[in-house]
This record gives structure tokens, sequence and C-alpha cells, in this order.
């Protein structure tokens, strides 16, 4: 079977999900840069399967993939992922680190209940990255706490994540500080980059970086390519989505083009998260995305 071409005629826009990968054609050009989709984007090409999804993705030309749940999969879910995309030579984006201590004030309020919950989500989040080769652990700082100055929560949340980053750095892992945008997630901690290249500079390991979330950070404040030059030092990992919709880029205001240009002129190997949705449905709108990240590839 082979499972690299795209469908080329009407008639196999209905087939079974085996029926159309028989019918693609293999794609020899990789991406230049490492952008990862997620399952689920290439589902009406690939079925449901996971490695089924990861083998179409590799196929039309990624190298990488993230998992936002990938700390709530079996063992043997994550065994079977991981021992795919090493045969099929795929990187490991992000997975989020802290499902339990990201929505409430737990960054914010100096409660050592929050940082011993937040610890032991570390010590599980270490053991799954090995499983899976991801070196990138998405942190979600959480709600400010509003009965006292930003400062001291911006200080309480630093001390907290310089307790994670001991158990980080000897692993050589690093977590990805993500500023969400107020529109979306209101009271969060962490919304802007200055604020997030503020705690990464205190917390001073090579263990904390930033996410930089370019749909986050373009509904927030803009101007994408001098915030991302200005926090540079300290921005580990992209994600990318268009706005309005969040969808793939092409789709909305940002210029994707240009900013991925500027990403690569910076020396920047690492990966690019596709957090997103497809902006059709179905097998036209898989191609859609696939199109959309061939015109933005500055490769």
């Amino acid at each position: 079977m082979n499972r690299r071409s795209f469908l080329a005629t009407g008639a196999a826009l209905a087939a079974t999900p085996a029926a159309m990968a028989a019918s693609r054609q293999p794609s020899d050009k990789r991406f230049g840069m490492h952008f990862a989709p997620h399952f689920g984007m290439f589902r009406a090409h690939a079925g449901d399967d996971p490695v089924e999804q990861l083998k179409f993705a590799a196929d039309v030309g990624f190298t990488a993939w993230e998992d936002n749940n990938m700390m709530g999969r079996t063992m043997e879910d994550q065994e079977r992922i991981a021992t795919a995309m090493a045969e099929l030579d795929m990187r490991m984006g992000v997975f989020v680190l802290n499902p339990t201590t990201a929505w409430g004030s737990t960054f914010s309020r100096n409660d050592e209940a929050d940082r011993d919950t937040f610890i032991n989500e570390v010590k599980a989040g270490i053991e799954v990255a090995e499983r899976v080769n991801a070196k990138w652990m998405t942190v979600v700082l959480g709600k400010r706490e509003p009965n006292f100055d930003i400062g001291y929560q911006t200080a309480y949340a630093v001390d907290q994540l310089r307790a994670a980053a001991t158990l980080l750095e000897p692993k050589g892992l690093v977590m990805v500080l993500e500023p969400l945008n107020p529109r979306n997630h209101p009271s969060m901690l962490l919304a802007k980059m200055s604020h997030a290249f503020e705690i990464c500079r205190a917390v001073n390991s090579d263990s904390c970086k930033i996410l930089c979330d370019l749909y986050h950070q373009q509904v927030t404040e803009g101007d994408l390519i001098e915030n991302a030059r200005r926090s540079w030092s300290e921005i580990g990992y992209f994600q990318i989505g268009d706005n309005p919709g969040r969808n793939e880029p092409t789709t909305g205001e940002v210029n994707y083009l240009k900013v991925f240009e500027f990403i690569k002129s910076q020396g920047f190997t690492g990966i690019l998260g596709m957090e997103h949705g497809n902006s059709k449905s179905g097998i036209e709108g898989e191609e859609a995305v696939i199109a959309a990240y061939r015109a933005c590839d500055p490769a």
C-alpha cells in the first residue's frame, strides 16, 4: 500500500481511508522547517489510527509532530507512537506538562500544595518525555491571583519554576512557558512576551524557555517579529495559527511567509507546532493545510 500521494479524482473523495491511501503518489520534498501537525489534523486522509496519521504526515513532507494530550495516553500508546516516529525520522514536539495546575491560581499565590502538585507533574512529565523522545513540554502558568500585586505573583511563579528546572536540567529537558491571549483566556498570569521574557530571565535556566504561540501573540499584542526579536534568547519553541479563526496560515491577517523567514534567519532549527484547526473540513481541508505550509515554507 502506497500512502504517499494526494487524491487525484473526484471519485476518491468518497473512498475509505485504505482506498485513499492506495491512490496517493509519493512526495519526495520534505518541508524546510520542522512544522509539527497534531493528531486529528489528517484524519480524513489517514483514518483514526495515530500511527497511520504519522505515516501520512511524513509521506507528505512533515518532519515533526506534537501532541498536547500525550500525558493522558497509555504507556502502550506512548511507546507505539514513539516507535513509529523513530522509524519515520520525525521529531517529537511539545506535550502539556501540567494539565492539573494550568488553570487555577497555582503559580500566583505562593501555596505549598500547589508547588507540590506541580513538581509531581514535572516528575511524571520527565518519564513521559523520556518514553516518547521529547525535549520540550508546555507549561501554562495559570490564573492571576486577584488579591495582590502582579510583582509578587511573578516572583512566586519564578520560585516554583526554579524548583522544576532543577529536575529538568540533568535530563536536558525544557519546559516552555506559553503566554495565552486575554480574549480567549481571560485573567491568566502570563499573556505577553515581555512578561514571559522577564520570568525566564529570572529563572535563569536552559530548562525554562518561552513557547511563542504566534496566534496568541497576534491577538494579544501583534508586532510578532519585533517581539520575537527582543525575546529571542529565551524562545525555545513556536506554535502557529492565523487570526482571525485560528486556522492554517494564509487564512487570516498574519504574513506567515515573512514571519517564518525571520525565524529561519535567526538560525532556528527547532519545532513549530501547528496548533490550529483546518479552515475547511475533510480531504479538501487537509490538502489546503498542506498547500498553505508549502506556500509559506521559506526553504
